[in-house]
């Protein structure tokens, strides 16, 4: 057997709100809930498991995601409607543009529970032949 990645688990202030604005914003839907968990799963099998835990035990981390074209379209046009702010580099130096790096398309921006989220287009390095 391969070694996959099976499930990570995403600390939130509300596992719900996050859950929603993550799997609202790309398309996706809550696939399953138990105990303190809302989970989304991805296409390739992974699920985000959202977690409620006190504000003062998140830690900020950073979820990049390859997506489609059409996926991107879609999500960054969410993200226009819904206010959200978001910048073309990690830094937050870019402000309310996107990024063309690696032959594609990229975007930042802050998840409710203050996680960094970004969206790409072509994975870095670009692809291979």
């Amino acid at each position: 057997m391969s070694v996959e990645l099976n499930h990570t688990i995403v600390h939130a202030r509300d596992n719900r709100e996050s859950a929603e604005f993550f799997a609202g914003l790309l398309g996706l839907e809550i696939t399953g809930e138990w105990g303190p968990f809302v989970a989304v799963e991805l296409s390739n099998g992974v699920t985000l498991d959202f977690a409620t835990v006190p504000a003062d035990s998140i830690t900020s981390q950073h979820y990049a995601f390859l997506v489609s074209e059409e996926e991107f379209d879609a999500a960054y046009a969410q993200i226009g409607r819904r206010g959200i702010e978001h910048y073309a580099d990690p830094h937050r130096k870019q402000p309310g543009t996107i990024n063309r790096n690696d032959g594609g398309r990229g975007v930042y921006f802050m998840d409710p529970a203050g996680h960094a989220m970004e969206l790409i287009t072509v994975p870095y390095g670009g692809w291979t032949s």
